[in-house]
């Protein structure tokens, strides 16, 4: 089975799944697909959004849940965490709008959120506007970039050609992200 086949046959749950999981490459990724007609533009923005959406409710549940328990005190004692709670008590709505485009923040953003006294009907109206915006932003680039691509390469008809580039460069950095937190966690 060809990866175009596996697309059309799990493209709108995987997506909505990635971006609820990884986020800006599913998201590009959608956008490049739906600028090939793989997947339908607005099909493509809605998965992507419902995925981002739920995610974030999900581990502002989390956070919320766990606020008052001991693995709560021992991620709340992190720099990183209390930095972020510092600066969302000082200004909670600009936080809470723009975590999701923050690198690291995909995570903690929300469980930090969750963990605050922000009502959970507010962080989901909040959260709804962001991950809006946030979707417009990413699958728009992909479907530009999309454009960009075939005017510059004409058309590329097996998908892997257009995708095994991005995913090879995608596994590449990932290693190398992990191989230099792991030297600093080393030090």
């Amino acid at each position: 089975m060809t990866l175009e086949a596996l697309v059309a046959r799990w493209g709108l749950p995987a997506l909505a799944l990635g971006a609820g999981l990884e986020g800006e490459t599913v998201a590009v990724i959608g956008g490049v697909l739906a600028h090939r007609g793989t997947l339908g533009l607005g099909e493509t923005l809605a998965a992507v959004f419902c995925g981002t959406f739920a995610a974030d409710q999900m581990w502002f549940q989390v956070g919320r849940r766990l606020r008052d328990g001991r693995l709560a005190a021992r991620i709340r004692a992190r720099p990183a965490f209390g930095r972020a709670l510092a600066l969302l008590d000082r200004r909670p709505t600009p936080f809470v709008l723009g975590f999701r485009f923050v690198p690291g923040m995909r995570t903690a953003g929300p469980l930090a959120i969750g963990a605050s006294d922000i009502a959970p009907l507010r962080f989901a109206a909040l959260n709804a506007l962001a991950a809006l915006v946030w979707t417009g932003i990413f699958v728009g680039a992909g479907f530009v970039f999309g454009q960009g691509a075939e005017a510059a390469f004409g058309r590329i008809e097996p998908l892997e050609r257009l995708l095994a580039p991005a995913l090879g460069g995608l596994l590449a950095a990932s290693a190398v992200a992990w191989a230099v937190r792991r030297r600093r966690r080393g030090r």
